[in-house]
């Protein structure tokens, strides 16, 4: 939806993902991004623009730690934790704020071939199609953990 007021989050961005996998590897990308107005009388040339603000990437087979990969369970629903890091920013009244996840990234993250695999010594018969799912429910809840800042305290002086 569009933001009726400005929007101010700062700290530390996380996304939990709910997700399952019908391979035995795969890599989970979450972007937070603003999206500009379709109509952005300031700069037209920014309207529908969608400014990415944190970002990151998180192979499956890693998330558990990143000093033993496992391979995933196909079907199998796991929680995913991917830090987006600290981040500072001010949504604009009129903006929206838009999250997408992938599991590809392309040619910025090399390939998965979707199988536990030592990713560098795959061959082409090592690359398979996976179907990935998101999960959104009470059991299952993916989201985004950030802080909404409140509005600045009046310094005027006026009581």
């Amino acid at each position: 939806e569009v933001l009726e007021e400005d929007v101010e989050v700062a700290g530390r961005i996380v996304a939990r993902l709910f997700a399952s996998t019908s391979g035995t590897d795969s890599d989970w990308v979450v972007k937070l991004i603003d999206v500009y107005p379709e109509q952005y009388s300031d700069k037209p040339e920014m309207g529908g623009y969608q400014l990415m603000i944190a970002d990151d990437v998180l192979r499956g087979k890693f998330r558990r730690g990143f000093i033993h990969p496992e391979p995933i369970e196909p079907g199998s629903v796991e929680e995913y934790t991917i830090d987006l890091r600290t981040r500072s920013h001010l949504f604009r009244k009129g903006h929206k704020i838009m999250v997408q996840v992938q599991s590809t990234w392309f040619p910025l993250v090399d390939r998965n071939p979707q199988k536990f695999v030592d990713i560098p010594n795959a061959t082409a018969d090592d690359y398979q199609t996976a179907e990935q799912r998101i999960y959104f429910t009470p059991e299952y809840p993916s989201h985004i953990e950030l802080s909404v800042m409140g509005p600045e305290p009046d310094t005027d002086g006026a009581d």
